[in-house]
């Protein structure tokens, strides 16, 4: 009986076709998903802080700066992985492929164990080192080890959308982000009051929501990739390729734990920030918070297509075409630079009325806002041409500069420029800080980019090992047409013109 022929799934081969039209198809996808993820947050601490009240809502807070350090190292690793598979995707080497995403599955899911279990049982006592007031601190607890429960669906549910970015397909990730967002809003006020059958677990329930909503996304988006017979999804023959390859393993954890570094970076850097506004009181910490949520928004295109341009440089790094690469750089450049420059002009013509969606109309913090954001909103222009820069580079498996240049620009730029310089102008220091960062950042980005070595640093040009032997399979197994050259040639090949310059 004949095998039925995969159906086709929606990979985009990155190596070819115009730039900037591959470029905004697979950035806009990510883009959405950004946005739900954060509109799935401001909803759901909507319907804490009605049906609940202030100390529900500070308990998520807390809680919730713990799964943001979490979520950092998910990031890395994540990525690592996207880049690896990028890479092979881009050589038409799927064995290699999918050696990385059973590698990368195994650790993901066998990592998110342990932290589970170890954050249900010391939940208290990391909630006790973020100094959790008393009284946020039993509702917080309780939503807490929700969440830990629910980590190894997050995580595997992360690392599955980062697989298929990695190959090329953004779009399949925005829908099941965009069914799990919906399931979690809806499911949210349902759990936290009850009703019909359904308990009232109050805050648990809200954890609760997303734990259910991530696990029936996951398990849809399995069963999608599984009907459409993936190239990337091992199927029951291949179940050997989930045994982790030391090799590929080593490579997903160093070049990964840089990645997630810059995320504590960015964070730690935040936090300093706060705790010198806090100082200048209620007025001033709520402008800079409210503006701040604004910001949030500015960031998304240049996250986007930081993300977009990393898997699109990834495979014609593995194809070996550098040519591409350069025109990745400067069509990712372009684009950050229309989109976030779009949304910084409209935040300058509309920031009293965005800020007055937060703050009462007759609020003295809006004013205050309004000079933060007049100072400090164009250099988010600037630093997104950084992360778009960051993005390329990273494609090679570069991952140490963009941290270094990150740790310069914010720790030893940003703080020390606004700390030391509070005598003198105040909370004026705070704020030229961040236009002081951003152009630290951009001109080292720059600099590495023009004259560093990541064109020499192609993770495509390293083979396998003889102790990391791929798994038995064709590339007739796989649905996808290979390329009539030997395998280790490919990476031959693409060692030769990783230190090339286009």
């Amino acid at each position: 009986m004949n095998t039925p022929p995969p159906r086709r799934a929606p990979n985009r081969d990155l190596t070819q076709g115009p730039i900037a039209r591959t470029l905004i198809a697979f950035a806009l996808p990510v883009l959405g998903a950004n946005v739900l993820q954060s509109l799935n947050g401001s909803v759901n601490a909507i319907w804490i802080g009605n049906l609940l009240g202030e100390e529900a809502l500070t308990a998520t807070s807390n809680a919730n700066l713990v799964l943001f350090l979490l979520l950092g190292a998910v990031f890395g690793v994540s990525m690592a992985a996207t880049i690896l598979i990028g890479q092979a995707y881009g050589a038409r080497d799927i064995e290699r492929a999918k050696c990385v995403v059973g590698t990368g599955a195994t650790f993901f899911l066998a990592v998110s164990a342990l932290i589970a279990a170890a954050g249900w049982v010391w939940t208290p006592e990391i909630l006790g080192l973020l100094k959790t007031p008393e009284a946020a601190l039993p509702s917080a607890v309780a939503y807490l080890r929700v969440i830990f429960v629910a980590v190894p669906i997050m995580n595997s549910f992360a690392f599955a959308m980062a697989v298929l970015r990695g190959s090329g397909d953004s779009r399949t990730p925005f829908y099941f982000m965009a069914l799990s967002v919906a399931i979690d809003v809806a499911l949210n006020p349902l759990l936290i009051r009850g009703a019909g059958p359904l308990p009232a677990l109050g805050i648990a329930g809200s954890a609760l929501a997303t734990l259910l909503a991530q696990g029936i996304s996951f398990a849809g988006l399995l069963v999608l990739l599984a009907r459409r017979r993936h190239p990337l999804l091992p199927g029951r023959h291949e179940l050997s390729h989930f045994r982790p390859r030391p090799q590929l393993l080593r490579t997903i954890v160093v070049k990964g734990v840089p990645m997630g570094l810059q995320m504590i970076v960015i964070s730690s850097a935040a936090l300093v920030m706060m705790g010198l506004v806090n100082g200048y009181g209620v007025q001033t910490a709520a402008a800079y918070g409210v503006a701040a949520q604004l910001w949030t928004y500015v960031q998304m295109p240049a996250l986007a297509t930081g993300a977009a341009v990393s898997s699109m440089a990834a495979q014609n790094v593995g194809a070996g075409r550098w040519d591409r690469v350069e025109q990745i750089a400067r069509a990712g450049v372009l684009f950050n630079l229309l989109l976030t420059g779009a949304l910084v002009l409209l935040l300058y013509g509309a920031d009293r009325y965005a800020l007055g969606l937060f703050l009462p109309g007759d609020s003295g913090a809006i004013g205050v806002a309004v000079h933060i954001n007049n100072v400090a909103s164009w250099s988010f222009v600037l630093f997104g041409v950084t992360i778009v820069i960051f993005g390329v580079v990273r494609a090679t498996g570069a991952v140490l500069p963009p941290l270094i240049i990150l740790f310069i620009s914010m720790l030893l730029v940003r703080v020390p420029f606004a700390w030391g310089l509070q005598d003198a102008w105040g909370a004026e220091a705070v704020w030229w800080s961040f236009p002081l960062g951003s152009v630290t950042s951009v001109v080292l980005a720059g600099l590495y980019y023009r004259y560093g070595g990541w064109r020499r640093n192609s993770l495509a040009a390293r083979p396998l090992k003889e102790e990391d032997p791929p798994a038995t399979g064709t590339a007739a197994d796989t649905g996808v047409a290979m390329p009539a050259m030997d395998r280790e040639a490919n990476y031959d090949g693409a060692a030769a013109t990783a230190g090339t310059k286009p």
